[in-house]
């Protein structure tokens, strides 16, 4: 242990701990915008200056360590000048228009500037200027990048696609797409953390909300939106509410005050997703010879994206199926098109989604029907949901909860959890194994393949063999799981995989939370509103039950097979 004094507190923390943790185990907050913990700790911004007793030059805090005796101020008359000047240099090559940047009042510079008193830059203001593809999903503003490295550095070290780089030297450096290339050649999977760790509104999605807009008001329109499981964990956030008050049910009652002709919940559609998933594993379960193993859930588009990119030795391995959001386009334009008399065509699906890889995926050419429809039409992340919110003058505290719509709006507990790291493997698993041993299981019995880890192993009776399923979070631990498998040096059968760490719920487009990881918590409530589900697995499901019957006949058959799959998992055979 090492003694030393901060702000003239008595301090004792573990050696080896650095200046600023020692200080939040006082209960002392040391300013900082480029320090992440374990990811980037580089003291690139200089924010984080502290004094040391008897040094003349200031030290940062976030990678310097206690040393025995140290004395340390953290805002004295020296720091606060030299923490304002920084500031002030980081603003004048920042674009300062604050009333129109998405991160308005949720922005750690803004804060700082704030804090610090800054009311005025006085060094001249040179912005730096580039090109963007403003119609690519994830958008860079140069003019607000304060080249603090995080987006690097987490895109290098945990999701490990390595598209940014630094570019130029002096005051002219900047952060852009690595190796020259464009944003599309650059491999980018749309994941989306660099965004929801970037301090600033450098990085952002590209905002479909004006469209949404104009979509309610075309008189010819019908407007049927559908809500991610991870979005009822998050919306609330930054609205200020509780769990209590941000309900999913007050949730489809905020959509249905926007303006939606029809809201349903993409758990229905999730709990399609298993039908067809897990009746796919089955199948191919019962034909081991003729199929690579493991089989790849393909709920994910960054993660298939990724695939497809590096390892497309592997792709014919994922699921054919659709993810839970194009399943749920495909079935609104045909089935729900159909029973309510409305011509496809004029049925405007639109999502609210954790993640910016979703804008992707809706746009591909192969998630059209025959006659050359988008399954879905518009997808918004969370924080476009929750801009919208504010922007119609809502007050979801003064709404009563209203259910979803029905048709395709019942759930279960199983399609709830598709938005943690292991709930799809456990939902399928809940379902394979009812089909395979004609009862369902406790619904607990999968509750292995849950942790935070980011690469989780478990063992199964099924049929009368043994599965061996593995979960993966994050990209950068896909790869490492990728690199084993084709060295051969594990093997399993069904595989899981989300692109971002924690599941969706850790989504790109979620809520930012800048310097928290919210993902464990917001799963743990989804896993609370699974365990209070009257129904736990979705072959129970009585809409599912509903739409086989009157409409798809059965899972993998032909009807189904045209509507809720894809074979653009399967266009590179090995």
């Amino acid at each position: 242990m090492v003694n030393l004094t901060i702000d003239g507190l008595e301090v004792c923390v573990p050696e080896g701990t650095t200046i600023m943790k020692a200080a939040a185990r006082a209960g002392i907050e040391i300013p900082h915008l480029c320090y992440l913990e374990g990811i980037n700790e580089i003291s690139a911004c200089k924010v984080c200056v502290v004094e040391l007793l008897g040094k003349v030059k200031l030290i940062t805090a976030c990678n310097n360590k206690v040393e025995e005796g140290m004395v340390i101020f953290t805002n004295s008359p020296k720091v606060r000048s030299a923490r304002r000047m920084n500031v002030e240099l980081i603003l004048s090559q920042h674009d300062c228009r604050c009333a129109t940047c998405v991160r308005s009042g949720n922005c750690s510079l803004q804060k700082l500037s704030n804090d610090l008193g800054i009311v005025e830059v006085p060094y001249r203001q040179e912005l730096p200027e580039q090109s963007w593809d403003m119609e690519f999903p994830l958008i860079r503003d140069f003019g607000k990048c304060i080249k603090c490295m995080r987006c690097v550095q987490i895109c290098e070290k945990v999701q490990q696609i390595f598209v940014w780089d630094v570019q130029n030297t002096g005051s002219r450096t900047t952060v852009d797409v690595s190796q020259n290339r464009s944003i599309r050649e650059s491999g980018c999977t749309l994941c989306g953390q660099c965004i929801t760790h970037c301090p600033t509104g450098a990085l952002r999605e590209r905002n479909d909300v004006q469209k949404v807009f104009e979509a309610l008001a075309d008189p010819e329109k019908i407007t049927v939106v559908q809500a991610a499981p991870a979005v009822r964990a998050a919306w609330g956030e930054q609205l200020g509410l509780s769990r209590e008050e941000a309900t999913e049910r007050r949730m489809a009652a905020v959509l249905r005050r926007i303006g939606f002709d029809y809201v349903f919940d993409t758990n229905f559609a999730a709990d399609l997703t298993i039908m067809e998933e897990g009746n796919e594993l089955l199948k191919r379960l019962a034909e081991p010879a003729k199929h690579r193993w493991p089989m790849f859930t393909s709920c994910c588009p960054a993660w298939v994206s990724f695939v497809r990119t590096e390892y497309p030795e592997f792709a014919a391995q994922l699921s054919t199926a659709k993810s839970p959001q194009q399943m749920f386009g495909a079935v609104a334009k045909s089935y729900f098109a159909r029973e309510k008399g409305i011509a496809p065509e004029n049925v405007c699906c639109i999502s609210v989604m954790p993640c910016v890889a979703k804008k992707g995926e809706a746009a591909l050419d192969s998630m059209k029907n025959a006659e050359g429809l988008a399954d879905v039409d518009l997808v918004l992340t969370t924080r476009e949901f929750v801009r919208m919110i504010r922007a119609e003058h809502i007050n979801p505290r003064m709404l009563p909860e209203e259910d979803f719509d029905r048709l395709l709006g019942t759930s279960s507990g199983a399609g709830v959890i598709f938005g943690v790291t292991g709930g799809v493997m456990e939902a399928a698993l809940r379902t394979a194994y009812a089909a395979a041993e004609g009862k369902n299981p406790p619904a607990e019995a999968f509750a292995p393949v849950r942790g935070s880890q980011g690469r989780r192993e478990a063992s199964f009776a099924l049929g009368g063999r043994t599965l061996r399923t593995c979960t993966v979070s994050g990209l950068g631990n896909a790869r490492a799981l990728l690199e084993d498998l084709r060295s051969q040096k594990v093997s399993y059968d069904f595989v899981e995989v989300m692109s971002c760490p924690g599941g969706c719920v850790g989504g790109g487009g979620q809520p930012i939370c800048d310097g928290q990881e919210p993902a464990a918590g917001r799963g743990e409530q989804l896993y609370r509103l699974d365990r209070e589900r009257q129904l736990r697995f979705s072959h129970e499901n009585p809409e599912v039950q509903a739409l086989y019957r009157d409409f798809l006949g059965e899972p993998l058959g032909h009807k189904a097979h045209e509507l809720l799959h894809t074979e653009i998992c399967s266009l590179q055979k090995h």
